[in-house]
């Protein structure tokens, strides 16, 4: 399926910027870009943090069974989805998949994107938050089944 092929592509793209960013920043260097500074972080736990206390197996494990719960609704209900709801489908699948697989390492997700007034965070928040509000939309601007649209 297409869509689980673009959400490949977005997850792999993913980790080669994280892998870029620990690669120049492992020495404690960052990079001043106005409102980001770029700086090499780690995410033990999930959104913002929460769940950094627990164990890295449980938040694998949470995140896993999530991230297969919306694989099986984003294939299952992909033919209904208009374009826009698939784009974001593929977003929010292919940003979950790459902080996923980030994590399996036991130390957290490499976050690199800093502003000082919101979380650090990486490329895969933004496809993933880009991807909500896009299948978000695309829901509510699908015409309705038997409405006449």
């Amino acid at each position: 399926m297409v869509l689980l092929l673009w959400a490949a592509v977005l997850a792999a793209s993913d980790l080669v910027v994280k892998a870029m960013a620990e690669a120049l920043l492992s020495t404690g260097a960052t990079t001043d870009l106005g409102p980001i500074n770029i700086r090499l972080l780690y995410n033990l736990g999930v959104a913002f943090s929460l769940g950094a206390d627990l164990a890295p197996w449980i938040v694998i494990a949470a995140t896993g069974l999530i991230i297969a719960a919306l694989t099986w609704y984003t294939v299952s209900t992909a033919p209904s989805m208009t374009g826009l709801s698939r784009a974001g489908s593929a977003l929010l699948l292919g940003g979950a998949t790459g902080n996923f697989i980030d994590r399996l390492d036991g130390h957290g997700v490499v976050d690199y994107l800093h502003s000082g007034w919101f979380p650090t965070f990486n490329l895969a928040d933004v496809f993933v938050t880009t991807g909500v509000a896009l299948l978000v939309m695309g829901t509510i601007l699908s015409p309705r089944a038997g409405t006449g649209d």
